[in-house]
C-alpha cells in the first residue's frame, strides 16, 4: 500500500500525539522515540505503523511480547487498560488519522520494509527487520525470536517420551517405595503421577498452589532418577531458581525431603552419597553465566550446561527471553523439570511462560497412551473426566497438584476463593472468618497502617518493632570463637525475626506504594527510638538487591539486615564509633542469610539496593513470611489484578492482613485477570502440532 496524504498528515499529527503521551507519562519517551526511529528510517511511514510501533515498544514494557492489532482496533480500551484521558485521546487519534479496519492496519504495517511479515508456508526468519508480523500479531524481533525458539525447544522435549522412558515395572517397584500411603488408595495421587509423567520425555511440568507439595515431589523425582539409572553416580544434577532467596529455599527443601527419604528407603539406596553431587543451588543468571553490559550468556547452544537433569523452581518468575536463553543452552538430552504455580504473577519482564505453557493444566487433557503408561507405572486410573480424545503433546508431559498440605484453613480457603474470583466469599472470610488468621484494615488511614507496620495487630506476629528489639540484643564481644558463634547465632536470629513480618505493595508509587511507605516505616521507626539513623545507612536498616552483582555473591531480590560486623572492640569504643557518625557506612555490613550460612558485604559496595520495610508483591514471589500485610493502593490501578492479589494472599504462612486503601479495590481486583498478549500458546497447540 501506497501512503496517501491522509495518512502522511496523520503520520505528523501521530509522531506530535506520542510526544505529548510521553511527557505526560501514558506511555515511556522510549515508545514515542521508536516511532520517531521508524519514521526516520521510512520516508512517508503511514500513520498506523507509527502508532503500532510505539504501541508493541509500550507493550513490551509492561510484559506483553506483541500487540495484537485485531483485538486493539477492536477494544483498545480492554487492550491497553488505559485511564480515561489517555484512553479517549488514543480513540480519538485513532478516529481522526485512520481507518479502524484490520486490513488496512495489516496492509500499512506489513509492507513496510521494517516489517518482516511471517508466513505458515516459509521457514524463513527474515533478516534484520526491527518487526514482525505474525498473523495480526506484531512484535519487536527479538521478542519474536525469542517466542520461536522456546516453542521449537519444547516441541522438540515433548517428542522424545519413547526415546528416554525407562522400563516401566522398575518406575512401578520404586514409585512404591517412595509413595507408599498412596499405593493402597483408590483416588489418584497426583504427586505419585507427577513423578511418573516426568520420566516419560525430556520436559516435565509440574504446577499447583501453594502448600500442594511441589518440592516435596521433585525430591522423590530426584531419587527416582538415580534409583533407574544405570550409572547414578555419574547423574549430573542442577538446581535453580530466578532469584538467590528461591533457589536457596529450593535447596533447604530437597536436602531435607532426601534425608527424610534415606531414613525411609534405608540400604535400598545410598541417597545422602548421591544428593551429596548435586550442589548447591543457583540463580539462572549464575547458572547461564551472566556478563557484564550484554544480553548474552556464557552458555548457549555453542557452549551447553554440562547437565542429565535440571530442576527449575519458581518458573512463574521466568521472563520469555530468560527461558530461551536457559532453553537454548541445555542440551537435548538434559531433562528438564519446571516448578511453580501458574496462578501466580507472571515475570516483571515480557511474556508468561508458564501460564502459557499450563493452560488448562487443572483439565488434565490426558491421551489413552499417557493414561495407559500413567497406570502401568504408578498403578492408579487417571479418571475419565482428566481424559481427552485430542490434546497437545505438552498437556502430556504437564501434572497439577492440587490437595495442600499446609493451605488447608482460612488462608487456603481465602486463596481458593481469590482465584476463583469469588469477591464475596472472599469478602466474607476476611470479614467473618478466623480473626487471629485473618483481618482486614478496614477504612485504612496512614496511620494506622503504621502501627501496624510497628507493632502488628492482635492475634498475629508483630510488626518491625520484634526485630529491631532483637538487633538491640548484640552478644557482648570478649574475643574468641565461642564469641564469633554467638554473634553469627545473633545475626541468623536477626534475620528470621524480619522475614517473619512483610509490607507487600501492589504499586511503587503513591501513598500506599512501596516506595512512600518504606520513608514512612522508616521514619516512624525513628520516631519511636527503635532505629537510629544519621544518614543512608544505619544499624537494622533492612535492604534488597535490585540487580544481580556476582562479584558480590548477591542477586536481584536477595534481603540482607545492615550490621556493624564481630569485632573485639570494648562495648564502649563501638558506642564511641557509632556516636562519631560512623553508623553513615563506615563499619556497617549487610548480611544475608544463604541457606544455612551466612555471607555479609560491605555497605560501600552495594550500589543496587533499596529499603527493605515494604516491597512490592512482584519483588516477594519465592518468599514467605509467617504475617503478611497486603497493601492495595488508593486509586485504580490496572496492575490490581487477581493473580497479584492471589500472590500476596500466598506469601503468608500463619496470618494475612489485607489493607485497602481504595473501598472498592479488593472486589475490582479480582474481577480483573491479567491477560498477557502472546504466540506462544498457539504455536504449541497449532494443529500441526497435536498428539495423536
Amino acid at each position: 500500500m501506497t501512503a496517501g496524504p491522509g495518512f502522511q498528515n496523520g503520520a505528523a499529527a501521530t509522531l506530535a500525539s506520542l510526544k505529548q503521551w510521553s511527557e505526560q507519562g501514558w506511555i515511556r519517551r522510549l515508545d514515542a522515540a521508536f516511532a520517531r526511529f521508524v519514521d526516520e528510517q521510512q520516508i512517508g511511514a503511514p500513520a498506523p505503523l507509527l502508532l503500532a510501533a510505539a504501541l508493541v515498544a509500550h507493550m513490551e514494557g509492561r510484559g506483553h511480547s506483541c500487540v495484537d492489532l485485531d483485538l486493539l482496533l477492536q477494544d483498545s480500551d480492554a487492550v491497553l487498560g488505559w485511564k480515561s484521558e489517555a484512553a479517549d485521546a488514543l480513540r480519538q487519534l485513532m478516529a481522526s488519522a485512520m481507518p479502524l479496519e484490520l486490513g488496512v492496519w495489516l496492509d500499512a504495517v506489513g509492507s513496510s520494509s521494517l516489517v518482516w511479515v511471517e508466513r505458515v508456508d516459509t521457514a524463513s526468519q527474515g533478516g534484520s527487520e526491527p518487526l514482525v508480523l505474525s498473523g495480526a500479531k506484531l512484535y519487536l524481533r527479538r521478542m519474536w525470536a525469542c517466542e520461536q525458539r522456546v516453542a521449537a525447544q519444547v516441541l522438540l522435549r515433548v517428542d522424545v517420551a519413547a526415546a528416554c522412558r525407562p522400563e516401566p515395572l522398575e518406575v512401578r517397584r520404586w514409585l512404591d517405595m517412595l509413595f507408599p500411603a498412596s499405593s493402597a488408595e483408590s483416588s489418584l495421587d497426583w504427586q505419585r503421577l507427577a513423578c511418573g509423567i516426568a520420566l516419560n520425555g525430556r520436559l516435565g511440568l509440574i504446577t499447583g498452589g501453594p502448600g500442594t507439595g511441589k518440592t516435596y515431589t521433585v525430591a522423590r523425582l530426584l531419587a527416582l532418577l538415580f534409583a533407574v539409572d544405570e550409572d547414578p553416580l555419574r547423574l549430573r544434577v542442577g538446581l535453580a531458581a530466578p532469584t538467590g532467596k528461591a533457589a536457596a529455599r529450593l535447596k533447604q527443601s530437597i536436602d531435607s525431603a532426601l534425608g527424610d527419604l534415606q531414613t525411609q528407603l534405608g540400604a535400598k539406596l545410598e541417597l545422602q552419597q548421591l544428593a551429596a553431587q548435586i550442589g548447591p543451588a543457583r540463580t539462572l543468571h549464575s547458572l547461564l553465566g551472566a556478563r557484564p553490559d550484554t544480553r548474552k550468556f556464557k552458555a548457549d547452544a555453542a557452549h551447553p550446561l554440562a547437565l542429565d537433569v535440571l530442576i527449575v523452581d519458581e518458573a512463574s518468575m521466568i521472563h520469555l527471553e530468560m527461558m530461551a536463553a536457559l532453553l537454548d543452552a541445555l542440551p537435548a538430552s538434559t531433562r528438564l523439570i519446571l516448578l511453580g504455580d501458574k496462578d501466580q504473577l507472571a515475570s516483571v519482564e515480557a511474556g508468561a511462560v508458564l501460564g502459557d505453557l499450563c493452560t488448562d493444566a487443572e483439565l488434565g487433557r490426558y491421551l489413552p497412551a499417557t493414561a495407559a503408561y500413567a497406570e502401568a507405572v504408578c498403578g492408579q486410573a487417571i479418571a475419565d473426566e482428566f481424559l481427552a480424545v485430542e490434546a497437545s503433546r505438552l498437556a502430556q508431559q504437564t501434572v497439577m497438584l492440587r490437595k495442600s498440605h499446609r493451605f488447608g484453613g482460612p488462608i487456603g480457603q481465602l486463596a481458593l476463593a481469590v482465584n476463583c474470583g469469588d469477591a464475596r466469599a472472599a469478602t466474607e472470610l476476611l470479614r467473618q472468618g478466623e480473626r487471629q488468621i485473618l483481618h482486614e484494615l478496614q477504612a485504612p488511614t496512614l496511620a494506622a497502617l503504621l502501627q501496624l507496620a510497628v507493632n502488628g495487630r492482635a492475634g498475629a506476629l508483630g510488626g518491625y518493632r520484634a526485630y529491631l528489639e532483637l538487633v538491640k540484643q548484640r552478644p557482648r564481644e570478649t574475643g574468641g570463637e565461642c564469641d564469633r558463634a554467638s554473634f553469627e547465632a545473633w545475626v541468623g536470629a536477626v534475620l528470621c525475626a524480619f522475614e517473619r513480618f512483610r509490607l507487600l505493595c501492589a504499586v511503587r508509587e503513591g501513598l500506599f506504594g512501596a516506595a512512600s511507605l518504606n520513608l514512612a516505616v522508616e521514619q516512624a521507626l525513628v520516631e519511636q527510638r527503635l532505629l537510629l539513623k544519621r544518614g543512608e545507612w544505619y544499624e537494622g536498616r533492612p535492604v534488597m538487591v535490585t540487580r544481580n552483582d556476582v562479584s558480590l555473591g548477591v542477586f536481584n531480590g536477595d534481603i540482607g539486615i545492615v550490621l556493624r560486623p564481630f569485632s573485639q572492640a570494648s562495648q564502649a569504643s563501638q558506642a564511641s564509633q557509632a556516636a562519631a557518625g560512623e553508623g553513615n557506612g563506615v563499619r556497617l555490613r549487610a548480611y544475608f542469610s544463604d541457606g544455612g550460612s551466612l555471607r555479609s558485604v560491605a555497605v560501600s559496595r552495594l550500589a543496587d539496593v533499596e529499603t527493605a520495610f515494604a516491597m512490592t508483591v512482584h519483588k516477594s514471589q519465592g518468599s514467605e513470611f509467617e504475617h503478611t500485610v497486603l497493601v492495595l493502593p488508593t486509586e485504580p490501578s490496572r496492575v490490581l489484578t487477581r493473580e497479584l492479589v492471589y500472590t500476596g494472599i500466598t506469601r503468608a504462612r500463619k496470618a494475612f492482613t489485607l489493607v485497602s486503601g481504595w473501598p472498592a479495590g479488593f472486589s475490582k481486583a479480582l474481577a480483573q485477570r491479567t491477560r498477557r498478549a502472546s504466540g506462544l500458546l498457539e504455536r504449541l497447540t497449532d494443529e500441526t502440532n497435536k498428539a495423536t
